[in-house]
């Protein structure tokens, strides 16, 4: 792709920083810190729920492939509709279906000996098929409410947010466990998102441009798809993510560390899963004034770099301050790379195919997140727990090293 062909490059360094005045932003700002709240806190009570019962890291790995299968199979369908239908409406409904999941665990959780197991994986497909949906829409609407002009630093105060409801939802739910319960810990989750959703309905339709008559949905698909692997900026950044956290991610393991590495219970496994949280906002506060997009390519590469030493450390250590410290840094990489990523999709994405485009996406870091889970699990029975988590580290030097020899335009990319 030509530079020639992407004028609005130079559009995201924008003059004044008054994108906290948009009333719209407001709302999405606060849907954001909703959702990240109950992400977050979904994220520990689940994983913990499930190593409880059963007492096997590989349950946690089932975890996410569960969740995975329709996420990754659907989220291109839901980039096709959310490039035709209304976003808002998408959004809603999905995110309506996930309020009503999280009650359901709440009713398993009362009586899970009756339930069992499958029932709470049961739930967790049923979540991935709203995500399918809910991920691409999402994305897209949110590109439509902040304007071009503040991309770099609309992305960098949305992360910030999340950030900080990461930061806070984590131990939260931990003491939510130990204090209340898991029933009543879901319970809560499910009114963070239901907050969320009215912050939604506040926000105006967006329009988008017409579909192009006559496409099939198999052109649409295949459009999509193409314009990502054309462009080595937007394919090369999502593929770094997919590999990195693929082999070197360790979040779904937290459970195990916790409780037999660390030893620090639910309330530790709650600040294990803040720390990564802490170094990012602290990273995406500063990025709101100095957006890290001048050198894109190259920061982008060497954030990837130091998101897989912080595994390898992590990997390796015993000890809870050393492995807070590690998981702080990844954190601090992993918050520069996903500023860099946000915007070259912003910036690089057509309006009538950020659905699409944000499809792509989310099936890339879906598979990174969700598969990146199983494999997690399938390693740590073959390897033990720390083990796999320093060669996965290993691993995503090995593709950052790979990606920038055979990617000389998103290695050189300027924003």
């Amino acid at each position: 792709m030509s530079k020639s062909s992407i004028p609005v490059v130079t559009a995201v360094h924008p003059q004044k920083n008054d994108i906290l005045h948009l009333r719209d932003f407001q709302y999405l700002l606060a849907a954001r810190l909703c959702n990240a709240l109950g992400g977050m806190g979904f994220a520990t009570v689940i994983g913990y729920q499930l190593y409880m019962l059963t007492r096997d890291p590989l349950a946690l790995g089932w975890l996410g492939l569960v969740q995975a299968i329709p996420a990754l199979s659907l989220s291109l369908l839901g980039g096709h509709i959310a490039d035709r239908g209304d976003r808002k409406r998408i959004v809603l409904t999905t995110a309506g279906g996930e309020v009503i999941c999280m009650l359901l665990l709440l009713v398993i959780a009362l009586n899970v000996e009756r339930f069992g197991v499958v029932a709470i994986y049961a739930v967790v497909f049923l979540i991935g098929i709203a995500s399918g949906f809910l991920r691409p829409a999402s994305s897209a609407f949110e590109q439509q409410v902040i304007p071009l002009e503040h991309a770099a630093r609309g992305s960098s105060w949305m992360s910030s947010v999340w950030q900080f409801g990461a930061i806070t939802g984590g131990p939260l739910a931990g003491v939510a466990i130990d204090r209340l319960g898991i029933p009543t810990t879901y319970l809560i989750i499910a009114l963070l998102m239901a907050l969320a959703l009215c912050f939604l309905a506040l926000i105006p339709r967006k329009p988008i441009q017409p579909a192009v008559e006559g496409e099939t949905i198999w052109e649409s698909l295949r459009m999509g798809v193409k314009y990502v692997f054309a462009s080595q900026a937007l394919v090369g950044s999502m593929a770094l993510v997919l590999f990195a956290v693929l082999f070197g991610g360790a979040m779904a393991l937290l459970p195990v560390f916790a409780t037999d590495i660390l030893h620090v219970g639910a309330t530790g496994l709650g600040i294990l899963r803040t720390a990564p949280s802490i170094g990012a906002l602290l990273v995406m506060l500063i990025a709101t004034r100095r957006p890290p997009t001048g050198h894109a390519g190259r920061n982008l590469l060497l954030c990837v770099g130091g998101f897989g030493i912080s595994m390898i450390v992590f990997g390796l250590s015993h000890n809870f301050i050393l492995s807070l410290v590690a998981l702080c840094f990844s954190g601090i990489f992993d918050g520069v790379s996903m500023i860099i990523r946000d915007v070259v999709m912003r910036v690089l994405s057509p309006e009538h195919m950020r659905g699409r485009i944000a499809s792509v996406s989310w099936v890339f870091i879906g598979a990174s997140n969700e598969l990146g889970a199983t494999e997690s699990g399938i390693a740590a029975r073959l390897l033990g727990t720390g083990p796999s988590v320093f060669w996965g580290g290993c691993v995503t030097m090995l593709v950052v090293a790979t990606v920038a020899l055979t990617l000389p335009k998103l290695r050189e990319l300027k924003l």
